[in-house]
């Protein structure tokens, strides 16, 4: 399994990845930009995500943004879009409908732990 995983908090960033790995390999994006530009990548090579854990609070470019642009991206090769979660310390209802509005796949609000990122994979049956 492949993730990409975009935060811009060097210690989230490796909890994260070091929970992901169990499960997979783990890209890192700092930010937005980043991100829309490996799933960019991604495309071009064929060796797509599974998975995206994307934050929304980040310099250049937001998760939102970032969540929009990965989606039109997928919809303009007509790609089945890869599971995407947002992993956010926001917990306001305005963040999670426009999340969900742009076809988010989940929403974890930070801290997140090994058991609640775990719970999702399942629930995404993304593992077992």
């Amino acid at each position: 399994m492949r993730f990409l995983l975009v935060e811009d908090d060097f210690v989230v960033r490796t909890v994260m990845q070091n929970i992901l790995k169990e499960y997979g390999s783990c890209d890192i994006a700092v930010n937005g930009q980043e991100a829309v530009e490996a799933v960019k990548i991604s495309t071009e090579t064929g060796d797509l995500y599974n998975l995206i854990c994307l934050d929304i609070m980040m310099p250049k470019m937001d998760g939102q943004e970032a969540l929009k642009q990965i989606r039109k991206i997928e919809t303009d090769i007509g790609l089945k879009g890869c599971k995407i979660v947002m992993t956010t310390a926001l917990d306001d209802s305005k963040s999670i409908i426009k999340a969900f509005h742009e076809q988010c796949d989940g929403y974890l609000t930070k801290p997140i732990s090994k058991e609640t990122l775990k719970e999702k994979l399942i629930e995404l049956k993304l593992i077992n």
